[in-house]
């Protein structure tokens, strides 16, 4: 029998399952595609991870505001209006010259909406949760970061109740530097762990 659709076959099941769900919602007239591509691109490019890196810049350029984001990041956070879909309850773990962190879920995919977006492909894969818990090293070397030894990396398993903001050390030689600026320093995967910030240029 001859079929007149095209086949997801490049997608992977997960997505080819959001793909025939979203086709079925649309027939039915339950959903109107233009919206959620609207809502995709807020997400991606308006509300994350801006959102998230203006945070952390203003956490390098006031010391007054990093320590409330030590403290209380849920409040800290909702004083730059950043608030909504699973940012709820945070917490903001700092990268230092000793530790490094690193943010999973193990158990599904809870992530920071509100603060950094909707969350990459492989955040919710079960090999980088699995692995970044068992060999949190090598993974973050297939990301192209190779630490000291010496450094300690800490994991950090984010749960329907607390999601996690890391905040990467501020890169030298932005003194001075405006909070725009330096949140142009910051990327998502900085704010996950699986990257630093970017050296200035």
């Amino acid at each position: 029998m001859a079929h007149d659709h095209d086949h997801d076959n490049e997608l992977d099941p997960f997505a080819a399952r959001v793909r025939a769900l979203e086709t079925i919602l649309t027939q039915k007239g339950l959903i109107d595609p233009a919206a959620i591509d609207v809502i995709v691109d807020t997400y991606e490019t308006k509300i994350g991870p801006r959102n998230g890196a203006r945070v952390v810049a203003k956490a390098w350029s006031d010391a007054a505001y990093a320590d409330w984001l030590k403290r209380d990041a849920t409040a800290a956070i909702g004083s730059l209006s950043y608030t909504g879909r699973q940012g709820e309850h945070m917490q903001a773990v700092f990268n230092t010259g000793e530790t490094h962190n690193l943010v999973v879920c193990t158990l599904c995919s809870c992530y920071p909406w509100s603060v950094l977006g909707l969350p990459p492909v492989w955040y919710k894969a079960p090999p980088y949760r699995s692995r970044a818990v068992i060999d949190p090293r090598g993974v973050l070397e297939e990301f192209g970061l190779t630490l000291p030894m010496t450094k300690k990396i800490r994991v950090w398993d984010s749960t329907a109740e607390l999601r996690y903001l890391v905040v990467p050390m501020r890169p030298k030689g932005t003194e001075g530097w405006s909070e725009e600026q330096l949140a142009g320093l910051v990327s998502r995967d900085a704010m996950i762990g699986t990257a630093v910030a970017k050296e200035p240029t």
